[in-house]
């Protein structure tokens, strides 16, 4: 667990920053773009979490929070420096409670007939810019596995939690009583 003195160490004024394996890097890297993504997705999910969500959609949010650090360690370590430095990994466990999630939640909202539009109550709103901001980190992270090698269900994980996150805005609409906002494509 890291013991953190100082929040600020001057390391990064010549725009590198160290990954977890101790190695410097441009903070400009796609592994720093990606995990910084995965942060700001966690930056949403808390937002969404204040915005006084479902009571359902707490322990789960709360529970997502904890995941997107282990991906954030999962990505902050280069494969080829796991086995010197073990971190929390997102695993198989992680992308099929998304799963259960989805389907528990699912269970009763009438079944799409038209694109749904971002907003309802303030939650869901704020769990539809989660989303968005969620895929961006997927795209980084494909974008890293193209020049290098990533865990094995950091992706999927990403996948599955962009979806989770659009079906509990829809819950969360459902739950708040607040029709969901639809595309009119004759607008």
């Amino acid at each position: 667990m890291p013991r953190i003195t100082k929040v600020y160490t001057r390391t990064g004024d010549d725009g590198t920053t160290g990954l977890g394996s101790g190695q410097r890097v441009p903070k400009t890297s796609l592994r720093i773009q990606a995990y910084g993504t995965v942060d700001e997705v966690n930056s949403h999910v808390g937002v969404a979490l204040v915005s006084r969500p479902a009571t359902a959609l707490v322990e789960p949010l709360r529970r997502i929070q904890n995941e997107l650090f282990h991906l954030g360690a999962d990505l902050c370590v280069p494969e080829s420096d796991k086995a010197r430095w073990p971190m929390p990994r997102v695993e198989e466990r992680h992308v099929l409670a998304l799963e259960r999630l989805m389907d528990e939640l699912s269970e009763p909202l009438e079944p799409l007939t038209n694109f749904v539009l971002p907003g309802g109550t303030p939650a869901a709103a704020a769990l539809h810019v989660a989303r968005c901001v969620c895929r961006r980190a997927e795209r980084e992270v494909i974008a890293l596995r193209d020049q290098e090698p990533v865990s094995a269900w950091v992706v999927p994980y990403l996948n599955r939690l962009s979806d989770a996150l659009f079906v509990m805005a829809r819950f969360d609409n459902r739950q708040g009583g607040v029709a969901e906002p639809v595309w009119d494509s004759r607008a």
